[in-house]
């Protein structure tokens, strides 16, 4: 099992605008309808890593408690489906109706946006305020498959709080650690 960190690209960073296929409505969306009001989690993840299969009941918990005060999530799966049919799009609808996601699960069959987004691995998590402006990159918390952690989603609930409360983010921003994106050859 490959451990890739996240990039850490600058806070600050405009959020790059996007066109993808969601597997969930099976319709293109652009990224500008899918921001929210008081911020918006971007997720690269993808079906078959480890990292992301531990995470995903958690994410699902984050997404039924704040998506209603106005935050948005938005995932995106960039792998190469050639060498990794696991991550088809047929393969995300079906992640989304298991895992039952309540955000738009989008494919990104070119890998553009997760180049544009300089996404690393999956998952790879980054949090934009509601001028699109990156306020957190980093990891979901500390537990990682086999570390013996439990979930939380600490940090992206500490960032989640602040937005809520008007607070300035002070959290240490540490990279996720993921498998690598599988870019196409």
């Amino acid at each position: 099992m490959a451990r890739t960190p996240s990039n850490m690209v600058p806070i600050g960073f405009s959020a790059p605008s996007f066109e993808l296929y969601d597997t969930k409505s099976k319709k293109i969306l652009k990224s500008d309808n899918l921001f929210g009001e008081k911020c918006t989690l971007i997720m690269f993840i993808c079906n078959h890593c480890p990292f992301v299969v531990h995470v995903n009941k958690e994410i699902v918990k984050m997404a039924n408690e704040f998506q209603e005060k106005g935050i948005s999530f938005i995932a995106i799966s960039s792998n190469d489906i050639k060498n990794y049919p696991a991550d088809d799009p047929k393969k995300m609808s079906d992640t989304v109706i298991n895992e039952k996601y309540t955000f738009p699960y989008l494919y990104d069959e070119t890998q553009q946006v997760a180049k544009n987004y300089d996404a690393a691995c999956t998952p790879d998590f980054y949090i934009f305020d509601s001028n699109k402006k990156l306020i957190y990159r980093g990891q979901l918390d500390d537990s990682r498959p086999g570390n013996n952690i439990p979930l939380s989603g600490s940090d992206i609930r500490t960032v989640f709080n602040c937005v809520l409360e008007s607070k300035e983010i002070t959290l240490n921003q540490k990279p996720s650690i993921g498998c690598n994106i599988k870019w196409i050859d």
